[in-house]
């Protein structure tokens, strides 16, 4: 019977060649020293019985070996490159990190040259014409009318190019993009990225990991909200590693279409303001009810208590995530962090909690190890987090399923998870799924809600230097994962901060991370 094997892929060349070229070099080292030996002992210079012979066979078979394994090694190292570069360019997975042609190492052995031709090479993929060579010899475009041509056209449409060069400065950038000439007469492209996902942070894991990458994000401003002349664009970077103009942004405008959901989040952010207040009223009136007609009411009068008390603390929950939305967009959720456990983080909304999954008819499953690491937090921002994920696992649970929450060290930071068995999500949802608005097709016509619960929650992880994220199968259910720092590991940064959470958070040109303005 035919056995079918296994395609052999570019990666698995060099452990070959390399093996075989260790066993060719130690086999010659043996032969000479055999030849070395035998000619000593025809000489009459040794008997063969010598320790001191055999001793020096040895060393120096030992000292030409290491020698010619060190030659081999940097000879053989600019061959290693070209290869590790034709590995990414074919797609293989690999672990390597992509050879970069503008490492100083390339340059001085003279290698630049070729890794760039290889990437450019890659790229090509169809034959195409250089804009500046005339169509035919008859041709009367000069090639400086070929390039006004082009120029005049990228400045007449609506969307914004911006070509970057190795260093991330602006190479070209046409009238449409948001970019302006600061004090130091340096182009500055003018984006604002929520989060870690910013333009820095992909070219940082492209110049690692990649040869060729694309990326799109959405709803990304000029400006903050309050700022006139405010825009709102869908980005697509595309990335070439090597190429002299390394990364081109197309910024589409997409103002028209998002500002209508920006203006309603402005005026529901004044009504929740002005709705806050009546709620909370309302959630003591039925705590102060419940309890003085408790001996008079009936089991089903308890219940509707229970769903009204479950409602009043759910439309809460809806106003803060609210509340906080638009401070987080105006850069003003900065945060206090002190020295708190997970479980009296959750106590303060363990009852609410209960009741949410127990009207629901969920089952509910909490538990925290009892030598768990304190955590640098503030408390009511991340029981909102605990809160909005517990209530997406009820929502989307099915009937008498469970939910788990649980949490763990990992290194400098405790981990809560909060995993349930629904109806979990496909791959193009989860990775949309900390958008804000964003909510799915069929989440929209079946279940209740406002579309920036995660969005917010992702704002206060990160806001306390923690990261949150996502496991998920269609059918299966979905994990959610928050991660808070182990108070120990940011105390001293704490307190000379004032306990602010700044210090947690790296900078960039006076912008926090998590609200980074991309600079170039």
């Amino acid at each position: 019977m035919a056995v079918n094997q296994m395609p052999k892929q570019i990666r698995d060349f060099w452990p070959q060649f390399k093996t075989g070229a260790m066993l060719r070099i130690f086999g010659l080292h043996i032969v000479l020293a055999a030849l070395l030996s035998i000619g000593l002992i025809a000489s009459g210079a040794f008997d063969i019985t010598s320790i001191i012979m055999w001793l020096i066979i040895a060393l120096s078979a030992i000292i030409s070996s290491t020698i010619s394994l060190a030659v081999f090694a940097y000879a053989s190292r600019p061959a290693k490159d070209l290869l590790s570069a034709v590995i990414h360019i074919s797609g293989e997975p690999t672990d390597s990190t992509p050879p970069n042609p503008n490492d100083a190492r390339f340059e001085k052995n003279g290698l630049k040259t070729a890794l760039q031709t290889l990437y450019e090479l890659s790229s090509k993929t169809t034959e195409s014409r250089p804009i500046d060579t005339p169509t035919s010899p008859n041709s009367p475009a000069p090639i400086a009318s070929a390039r006004s041509a082009v120029e005049t056209a990228l400045n007449a449409i609506a969307s914004g190019f911006v070509i970057l060069h190795h260093d991330r400065s602006i190479a070209y950038s046409n009238k449409s993009a948001p970019v302006h000439i600061n004090a130091d007469s340096v182009p500055v492209l003018n984006l604002l990225f929520n989060g870690t996902d910013t333009l820095d942070a992909w070219l940082d894991d492209c110049e690692q990991h990649a040869v060729h990458a694309e990326h799109i994000w959405t709803r990304i401003p000029d400006r903050l909200p309050d700022e006139e002349g405010r825009r709102l664009y869908d980005v697509l970077a595309s990335y070439d590693k090597g190429a002299e103009n390394e990364t081109i942004l197309t910024l589409v405008d997409r103002t028209a279409t998002y500002e209508v959901s920006e203006q309603e989040l402005d005026f529901i952010a004044f009504a929740a303001h002005e709705l806050r207040g009546p709620i909370t009223v309302i959630r003591g009136y039925l705590d102060v009810l419940e309890e003085e007609l408790g001996d008079v009411l009936q089991d089903d009068q308890h219940e509707l208590f229970r769903r009204l008390t479950v409602s009043a603390n759910r439309l809460s929950g809806y106003i803060n995530n609210i509340l906080n939305t638009s401070r987080y967009d105006r850069r003003h959720l900065k945060v206090h962090l002190a020295e708190d456990t997970i479980a009296n983080i959750y106590d303060t909304i363990r009852d609410d909690m209960a009741l949410r999954a127990s009207s629901q008819n969920r089952l509910l499953s909490v538990s925290f190890p009892s030598d768990l690491p304190t955590v640098a937090a503030d408390r009511a921002s991340v029981s909102e987090v605990l809160g909005n994920l517990i209530d997406n696992a009820i929502k989307y649970s099915n009937e008498g399923g469970a939910i788990n929450v649980t949490a763990s060290a990992r290194g400098d930071f405790v981990e809560v998870a909060v995993e349930d068995h629904g109806i979990g999500m496909p791959g193009n949802v989860v990775s949309n799924l900390f958008q804000k608005f964003y909510r799915s097709h069929r989440s929209r016509e079946t279940v209740a809600g406002t579309g920036i619960g995660l969005y917010i929650s992702k704002g206060i992880i990160e806001s306390h230097g923690g990261t949150i994220s996502v496991r998920s199968e269609e059918g299966k259910g979905s994990t959610f994962t928050a991660s808070l720092p182990i108070y120990a590991t940011v105390a001293d940064k704490l307190n000379s901060g004032d306990n602010s959470n700044e210090g947690l958070i790296e900078h960039g040109n006076g912008w926090i991370k998590n609200h980074s303005m991309y600079r170039s």
